[in-house]
This record gives structure tokens, sequence and C-alpha cells, in this order.
């Protein structure tokens, strides 16, 4: 299988980048697998877990939350607000994430920021609720 030229980066540091032969994203719409040569686009991220497949068999799982994803032949850069490896996930950042995420809706102004907020603690609560059945948070 081809590989791709990816790269994760959130405002703290470089996450991931280097080769990769298939990364799943998880966009607003839903997720999305990116391969090589994968035809240009945009999506802006949900909270949710990233997938990236190095080689046959071999992934790594980055929680991210916030941001957006540029996909095109030449490979897949993510820009994300958070972005922490799934193995170093903490209850304690989770219950802060979530804390935001309700303070966000309680300060909402207008109906488009309030349902924002819901959808953005609703998805976030999703992701809390995947990662503690995969044994994590």
């Amino acid at each position: 299988m081809a590989q791709m030229r990816f790269e994760l980066v959130s405002p703290e540091r470089l996450v991931a980048s280097g080769e990769a032969e298939r990364v799943t994203v998880p966009g607003s719409e839903g997720d999305f697998g990116v391969m090589a040569l994968h035809a240009p686009m945009v999506s802006t991220l949900r909270p949710g877990v990233l997938v990236i497949e190095e080689t046959l068999g071999s992934e790594k799982k980055v929680f991210v939350r916030g941001g957006f994803a540029e996909a095109g032949p030449e490979g897949l850069t993510v820009l994300a607000e958070q972005a922490v490896p799934v193995e170093e996930l903490d209850a304690d950042l989770l219950a802060q994430a979530l804390k935001d995420a309700e303070e966000d809706l309680a300060d909402a102004q207008d109906e488009e920021t309030k349902r924002r907020a819901e959808n953005q603690l609703a998805q976030l609560q999703d992701v809390i609720s995947v990662l503690k059945t995969m044994g994590h948070g």
C-alpha cells in the first residue's frame, strides 16, 4: 500500500509527522479515511479519536478536539486545537474538557452558539464513552 505524508499539529507541539498508509479522521460530518492520492478536501474536526495506520497492522490513536484537516494528493495535515495520544489521556484531562464544553453551553448568547455548544458537549460525552470502552479515561 502506498504511503502518504502526514502531520498532526496542536498549539503545544507537533504530535505526529511522517508517513502513513491511512488516517481515519473524526470530521464534523462523520469519520473519513485518507490514503495516498486523496482528492483535495478540507473538513472541520469534531471531538474524537484520530487513527493513524503507519504500516499494515500498526496503529496510533490520538484524541483530537477542534481544528481542521486538509487532505490532498500530497498528503494530510491536521491542525487540532487539542491533540493528545490516547495512551497519555487521563481522567483529569477528560473532566476539564467536559467542564469547558459545559461552560461554553452556559455562556452561549445566541441560538447558533448554543446549538454548536450542545453538539460539542454531546460529541465529547460520546468520545469519553468510547475511550472508557477502550480502557482509557
